[in-house]
């Protein structure tokens, strides 16, 4: 049974007593059948409010028109998109729809989903990450929260393929947009300090090779992947400077070259000692190739495993040789990337501006980045901080302070007292009584009053007993009286 409210939709009052509301979406444009809108209500009047809403969203095309899944709007808008990618970033965003995104949403409407749903699924990820992975957790797993910037990086995946459906025509509306993703976790760099450096670097010397790696890295502030790839024609020891303009990304075992990540090229100053160890290591390296019948080629890589230089070192090489170095020398941190925030950190603390300092690492940003993510809190900078304000602050006087509550003046016509004779040392001042009386103040007063002196060391009060006159000189001369506001 039905009651007919429109051509365009109607009201179904169904088995279980409830009603439904039914209207005429229209053609969905890729399957060329019609579709409907339908909610159910638990009385009539409510779906009669619910068909009303049906209609409004029909008229001003804020319904989905399409019955597209949310896998299928993904993989459209990956289409679309990956061709612009960085292949990391297409490596990453389909690793996350795999894990985080296909189990939970993937057969669903994309219509269907709202802000409500995405932001309840935000906050179980950030509770485990094993809430979204497509493979079910073992029963004694560890909860173990996944990071806010993967959490974010969901989001904006959603977020992308959502504003490309509704642009389509395929959705009313953007729910994504309408949710709010995670905010960036507080940045909390933590480098290595000089001395605990000293003892990896001097192991790490024992390889030419890769103390030469990690020295440069270290003075040049780069990213593993720029050192990986750096070329002897990018090293001009003449001029004492290096070309960093590509990086390697390492892909089923194998270093793929590309730009860098702010796509940005950057000329990078050395020092003396620096441009004398990368001769005597190019000397070597023309050793090894002569010995094996080779040459040194011009654009030779400067790190390799290969025995002529051919192929550049491999960055996952580099990151696991130095955790398990950093970890046999108890650093707190294992990353690589640890010495970026090294280099930064110690150049600031040095009085670098910070404009040069991000120049050297190659942020684009200004400096923001090199603040917020890598300058991490330096003792010694700290501690001149602190002495500059203290010398730039006027200094009160609290000697030529005059007293201005009661217990302040009383208190400083006693030690006047005291220090001129009138009350000899091993003399009892007159009763708290007395003193209120001859003074015109309250018993509390005076007994503040005889406090300060006592912590002035001019006299020895008890309870219930005479204070008594123990010095004519304040123990701390100048200081200011206690409970002054």
């Amino acid at each position: 049974m039905s009651k007919r409210s429109s051509n365009r939709g109607h009201i179904e009052a169904r088995p279980n007593g409830t009603f439904r509301a039914v209207v005429s979406a229209g053609i969905d444009p890729l399957t060329g059948k019609r579709r409907f809108l339908r909610e159910t209500a638990p009385t009539e009047n409510l779906a009669q409010k619910a068909l009303t809403n049906l209609l409004h969203q029909v008229d001003h095309q804020t319904h989905a028109r399409s019955d597209l899944t949310l896998r299928e709007v993904i993989e459209k808008w990956l289409v679309i998109k990956e061709p612009v990618h960085a292949r990391r970033t297409r490596v990453r965003n389909r690793q996350l729809i795999r894990d985080y995104i296909e189990p939970r949403f993937g057969s669903m409407k994309a219509a269907k989903i709202d802000a409500e749903l995405l932001e309840n699924y935000y906050a179980l990820l950030q509770t485990c990450k094993h809430n979204g992975i497509r493979l079910a957790p073992h029963k004694d797993h560890e909860c173990e929260p996944l990071a806010n910037s993967s959490v974010r990086a969901i989001h904006f995946i959603l977020r992308a393929a959502l504003d490309r459906a509704v642009k389509w025509g395929y959705l009313g509306k953007n729910a994504a947009a309408l949710a709010e993703p995670p905010s960036f976790g507080t940045p909390e760099p933590d480098p290595p300090t000089p001395e605990e450096l000293a003892p990896v670097i001097n192991e790490a010397w024992r390889d030419p090779a890769w103390g030469l790696f990690l020295w440069l890295t270290m003075i040049t502030g780069s990213r593993r992947g720029e050192i990986c790839v750096l070329r002897w024609t990018d090293v001009d020891l003449s001029r004492s400077t290096i070309m960093v303009e590509r990086a390697g990304d390492q892909y089923d075992g194998e270093v793929v070259e590309g730009p860098t990540k702010s796509r940005q090229k950057r000329r990078v100053r050395l020092d003396e000692y620096t441009v004398d160890l990368l001769r005597a290591y190019r000397a070597r390296c023309r050793h090894q190739c002569d010995e094996l019948g080779a040459e040194l080629a011009r654009n030779a890589f400067v790190f390799s495993l290969a025995p002529d230089f051919s192929r550049p070192l491999k960055p996952n090489t580099a990151t696991q040789r130095y955790r398990r170095l950093a970890t046999r020398n108890e650093l707190r941190s294992t990353r690589l990337h640890s010495i970026r925030h090294y280099s930064a950190t110690e150049l600031l603390a040095a009085g670098i501006d910070l404009r040069s300092v991000a120049g050297r690492l190659g942020h684009g940003s200004g400096g923001a980045t090199t603040l917020k993510f890598y300058a991490a809190w330096v003792e010694k900078a700290d501690t001149a901080a602190a002495e500059a304000l203290a010398h730039s602050i006027p200094r009160p006087d609290f000697g030529q302070r005059r007293p201005r509550h009661a217990f302040e003046k009383l208190a400083a016509e006693l030690r006047t007292a005291i220090e001129s004779g009138h009350y000899p040392v091993g003399s009892e001042l007159p009763y708290a009584r007395e003193l209120a009386a001859t003074h015109n103040v309250s018993v509390g007063t005076v007994s503040r009053a005889i406090a300060d002196l006592k912590v002035r060391g001019l006299v020895d009060a008890r309870q219930y007993q005479r204070a008594t006159v123990v010095s004519r000189e304040a123990a701390r001369p100048g200081a200011p009286l206690e409970g002054a506001g």
